[in-house]
């Protein structure tokens, strides 16, 4: 009731006072997005805002301080003490997921302003099940969230916000692919919104009250973070993915290691790591407790940006692109080091995302600590792992497997993030080999990932093995059974161990043997980083 009272008294001010105070970043010749041409980037207008700050703080910023004190409603007089100070911040764009904005977007109608002062959108796909395959389980959920969905689209189409149907993907992937952009300051109403920090964002999620307050105009509260630092040395290659980076910190850090602090990755193996993986990093960020994280702008995320239809903003950030890196010399709280040459491919779990084995000692584990050794399920897809380098990468692996007449031993699903994803793959050929060596495509949706997964080839109580490309591992988090031992992987792990059916199975190591009785091993995964021709929007 008091934040109804607050943002009806908020309403009674004249609303050009509301849209004048939230879009001081918004006056370029840019858009923030395509789908909003309105919109527009000023990153001048954060550079004004930091030379006051600067002066007051005389020291070099790292790249999360600059978003955040660029966008300070007072920068003359606010307070600015790491894990001390409360920021009062204006952040750029507000996301919600649909279980989520059912409240918030209550609570905002109460207010009786007439449009969100910020852009902001809302995106279906919580509350889709997954049970028979896509197509079945999308008209199912549409069926019985009907009310919810039309709620929800009513009332975004009457305060301006965009969005997206069940079935367009998941919240943080379409971010990702359309309203993400370099040196951005996003609130999401889902844990994994730090998903953008692949972008160059600081993108940070919260409860729906904070996001009704920015969509109102007012001005958002945030503990000023402590940082931490992780310096990235060498290349990734082989087996390794951008997955295994943050397996190896949630290892380090533990799900706690990360709480009240910006995680910024930085140091020259940033460079061999795709846009799509920096945000596969980013998203999992939430793991170990961090408010986000967040990779400096570099040419991978302009090659994202220019594949998705974002050229003017790639050209844009390259004009400023000391605002989108860390000053030389900015201070760290605490700083980790990591060799992505000598980084081994990771399996976390089971129970909690932070146990780490490195590949070299799964299999010695796994009998060490009596885990199930069959694997009963694999699962690739998900807000963390659903992009086209990583659709492409399983694609090889199972493209292998077919060439020597095999196919997985156990049930496989494929969920991609994005009709843009879905529709890509299926015009290149990925999702036909996932399907041919026993995959089946779920939804563009969360769905097992968040427990939406009507799981019937196993009965509740019975312990079984399951492997993941997804985020968390928790009891009963992906199908309600407290004995299933989840494990969390890269997509191309998952796929080699659906395939070999065990879970001491090593791909780097280890044969199949193939339908001619011949041993086999596989190769490495090979996948693009981005389609050769443009992405396909699908439906």
């Amino acid at each position: 009731f008091f934040l109804i009272f607050m943002l009806r008294s908020f309403a009674a001010q004249p609303f050009k006072r509301t849209a004048v105070s939230v879009s001081k970043c918004f006056s370029s010749g840019v858009s923030m997005s395509p789908l909003e041409p309105h919109n527009k980037l000023n990153y001048q207008k954060v550079e004004d805002t930091l030379k006051i700050v600067r002066d007051r703080l005389n020291r070099p910023l790292t790249l999360g301080e600059k978003i955040l004190y660029g966008r300070l409603e007072d920068p003359k007089g606010q307070d600015i003490k790491r894990g001390e100070s409360y920021l009062r911040l204006f952040p750029d764009r507000v996301a919600m997921q649909d279980a989520t904005a059912q409240m918030a977007m209550l609570q905002f109608i109460s207010s009786t302003l007439p449009k969100t002062a910020v852009p902001s959108t809302i995106h279906c796909d919580h509350l889709i099940a997954a049970h028979k395959g896509g197509e079945k389980d999308l008209e199912t959920a549409k069926e019985t969230n009907k009310e919810v969905y039309d709620f929800l689209a009513s009332a975004g189409a009457k305060y301006g916000l965009g969005f997206w149907k069940p079935g367009s993907g998941i919240i943080h992937q379409i971010v990702l692919e359309n309203y993400a952009f370099p040196g951005g300051l996003m609130i999401g109403t889902d844990s994994h919104t730090p998903n953008a920090g692949g972008l160059g964002m600081v993108a940070i999620g919260v409860g729906g009250a904070d996001a009704v307050d920015v969509m109102a105009g007012l001005p958002w509260e945030l503990k000023a973070p402590k940082y931490i630092g992780v310096h990235l040395k060498g290349e990734l290659s082989g087996w390794t993915s951008p997955k295994d980076v943050i397996l190896k910190l949630a290892g380090i850090l533990t799900v706690k290691g990360g709480t009240g602090c910006i995680v910024e990755y930085f140091g020259p193996g940033v460079d061999s790591i795709s846009c799509t993986g920096m945000g596969t990093i980013c998203n999992m960020g939430a793991e170990i407790g961090a408010t986000t994280s967040l990779f400096p702008y570099n040419h991978r995320m302009g090659a994202y940006l220019k594949s998705t239809g974002r050229s003017n903003i790639a050209s844009e950030a390259d004009k400023f692109s000391g605002l989108l890196t860390a000053d030389e010399g900015a201070k760290y709280d605490e700083v980790v080091e990591i060799d992505l040459s000598t980084l081994e491919p990771h399996l976390n779990g089971p129970f909690t995302p932070d146990l780490a084995h490195p590949i070299s000692k799964f299999a010695e584990n796994v009998k060490k600590e009596n885990y199930p050794p069959k694997v009963s399920a694999g699962l690739i897809g998900s807000c963390t792992n659903s992009s086209y380098e990583d659709m492409s990468r399983s694609a090889d692996i199972a493209r292998q497997a077919l060439d020597h007449g095999i196919k997985s031993k156990v049930p496989f699903t494929i969920t991609p993030g994005s009709e843009q994803i879905r529709a890509t793959i299926a015009r290149d050929g990925q999702m036909d080999v996932l399907n041919e060596v026993g995959g089946t495509v779920l939804a563009n949706a969360c769905g097992p990932c968040i427990g939406q997964w009507k799981r019937e080839d196993v009965p509740s109580g019975e312990r079984n093995s399951i492997v993941t490309s997804y985020n968390r591992n928790f009891r009963r988090r992906n199908d309600g059974n407290p004995e299933t031992h989840a494990f969390v992987t890269s997509p191309e792990m998952v796929t080699a161990l659906v395939i070999a059916g065990d879970l001491t199975f090593n791909p780097l190591t280890d044969s199949l043997t193939g339908s001619d009785g011949k041993p086999f091993k596989f190769t490495a995964p090979k996948g693009d980083e981005l389609p050769a021709k443009d992405f396909d929007p699908g439906e």
